[in-house]
């Protein structure tokens, strides 16, 4: 373990000199966003969204697929115009010249992101594991979060080639589903006109709006492309194309996989399953094995978490090297050329929540939390547009910013007084560890930026 290395520019694209390794293509940078959309999420809420909007599973994944694109066009602006590690903290600092703000902005980016590994390290350790394993729920979620480690901090190149072999795994198992549905449907089974059935205890629009909740989380993930900038080859022309492209692929996705698993299962045993695309597999019939199902479940949730780690770690790199965070965690191996501090620093917070919480109850905080990053960068486009780069970037048209801005207050109004409760406790430590950080001078030569 040694201190910092030397910042290396890239010479492919003469971006700033950064001690990251730029090894990500566009075309692993299209399957990093893919396959962190395209993780656990679906896998596991399909059935919480038919029990709010019934059989028009669909509908709330088109209105949540419209949403996510339009805070999409304000991550594209800023990463291409900024294309740091550090994510919605960089933006917040570049917008609103205030060290809080820019720590409080990527304290949520990175609670939410380690909050989330922390869930899926439970998901993954839950009955699709225990298909396989009987064995204790908390270690086995420990012990998963350990080996994301280690692949994290074997090396940038490593994990994002994994990613694309588990990319396609989850991606082939959605295909699997909307397959199968077509076979069901093929035979003379099936229900086809559930696909335009609502719940019919409230009104469409307020059944569609509180599903659209649940099916937004489906579609975050995209936002951790943002902290992985650096280490991105021609970050400025490849970005947009690689982020707009996997979150209309998976939006396409998840629509056939809606239709599908309405047409086969009825909304309420959807709503009762805690592995709702498994029933389409066990209805259909027709000789895939249960236990095949959910190897191809346990590769998306691991997937998901090894992505969010990655992000997790950047994050905290970029903040500890903008002085957010004590200075320590911005070691980067020398070799590897990863930033081993902040992966171990991410991963023990992770073990921790994963040891004390529930799936349920990190999944609606991550939601809360990158609500609130979304609203800062969604602002922070408009502020920087007097910002004028040195070179050519993605501009949104402003209206896009402006409706992702009231998307998320939206959203913001859907959630519970429960979570509002758990994530002020978060904001909580997190003005803690600031303040912290600037007793102990850590925060210097960002004041110096301001």
């Amino acid at each position: 373990m040694t201190d910092d290395v030397a910042a290396r520019p890239d010479t492919e694209t003469g971006d700033d000199r950064t001690p990251l390794r730029r090894a990500i293509s566009g075309k692993m940078l299209f399957l990093f966003i893919l396959g962190d959309v395209l993780g656990a999420g679906i896998y596991a809420l399909v059935g919480e969204i038919a029990g709010e909007v019934g059989g028009a599973i669909w509908v709330p994944l088109v209105v949540a697929l419209v949403m996510a694109l339009l805070t999409a066009g304000s991550y594209a602006e800023l990463v291409t115009k900024y294309p740091r590690a550090g994510g919605a903290a960089v933006f917040a600092q570049q917008a609103y010249r205030s060290s809080l703000v820019s720590f409080l902005v990527g304290f949520c980016m990175l609670a939410a992101g380690v909050t989330s590994a922390a869930g899926l390290a439970l998901a993954f350790a839950g009955d699709y594991f225990t298909t396989f394993f009987d064995v204790p729920t908390t270690a086995t979620a420990l012990v998963f979060l350990v080996a994301i480690a280690a692949l994290n901090a074997r090396g940038i190149s490593e994990s994002v080639r994994a990613n694309v072999v588990m990319t396609i795994v989850e991606v082939s198992g959605l295909v699997l589903v909307v397959v199968l549905a077509a076979v069901v449907l093929g035979r003379g089974d099936g229900e086809p006109h559930r696909v335009f059935e609502f719940d019919s205890s409230t009104t469409p629009a307020l059944a569609v709006l509180s599903a659209a909740l649940l099916a937004y989380y489906s579609f975050v993930g995209f936002e951790t492309s943002a902290n992985v900038a650096e280490e991105v080859r021609n970050v400025r022309r490849v970005y947009p194309k690689a982020l707009f492209g996997a979150l209309i692929t998976a939006g396409v996705v998840y629509v056939l996989v809606g239709l599908a698993v309405s047409i086969v299962v009825s909304p309420d045993e959807l709503a009762g399953s805690s592995g709702p695309l498994l029933e389409v597999v066990t209805i259909a019939d027709v000789g895939v094995p249960d236990q095949l199902f959910s190897l191809i479940a346990l590769i998306a949730v691991a997937n998901g978490a090894l992505l969010t780690m990655i992000m997790a770690s950047r994050l905290t790199f970029g903040m500890a090297r903008d002085g957010l965070l004590p200075s320590a965690l911005a070691k980067v191996l020398p070799g590897r050329r990863t930033p081993w501090a902040s992966i171990i620093a991410t991963t023990a917070i992770a073990m921790v929540l994963s040891a004390t919480g529930s799936v349920p109850a990190l999944a609606e905080t991550v939601v809360l939390l990158l609500l609130f990053v979304f609203l800062s960068t969604n602002v922070a486009v408009l502020v920087l547009r007097r910002d004028r780069a040195d070179t050519d970037h993605f501009r949104a048209w402003t209206i896009v910013p402006v409706l992702a801005i009231v998307t998320c207050i939206v959203l913001l109004t859907q959630q519970s007084a429960e979570t509002w409760l758990r994530a002020g406790i978060l904001m909580l430590v997190g003005l803690a560890l600031f303040g912290l950080a600037r007793a102990t001078g850590s925060g210097k030569h960002t004041e110096a930026r301001d």
